[in-house]
């Protein structure tokens, strides 16, 4: 009416996306996973990503992929750093 339009979706718009998820692979008694643990817990309190926890030590396919880098941190299933996480690294690729 009027030469008004109902608005289209636009396919271009951006999409909500899931929350990010954070993994942290490490083993237990392992102070460097402590310290990234501490980090991750913090970053993703402020980010309102998701984080999860697998022990190296259970998981035969994680051991030969990651033994001489743990701890080591995936976001989203890739890769994102070992041995040291950099909060402000961390919150960039979270968007935070």
């Amino acid at each position: 009416m009027f030469g008004r339009t109902k608005k289209k979706d636009n396919p271009a718009a951006p999409v909500a996306s899931a929350p990010r998820t954070v993994t942290l692979i490490g083993k237990p008694g392992c102070h460097l996973c402590d310290d990234a643990r501490a980090v991750i817990e913090a970053v993703c309190a402020e980010t309102g990503a998701r984080w999860e926890e697998k022990d190296i030590t259970q998981d035969e396919e994680l051991h030969q992929e990651y033994w001489e880098q743990i701890p080591v941190v995936l976001v989203d299933g890739e890769q994102h750093t070992f041995w040291r996480v950099d909060p402000a690294r961390l919150r960039r690729e979270l968007g935070g």
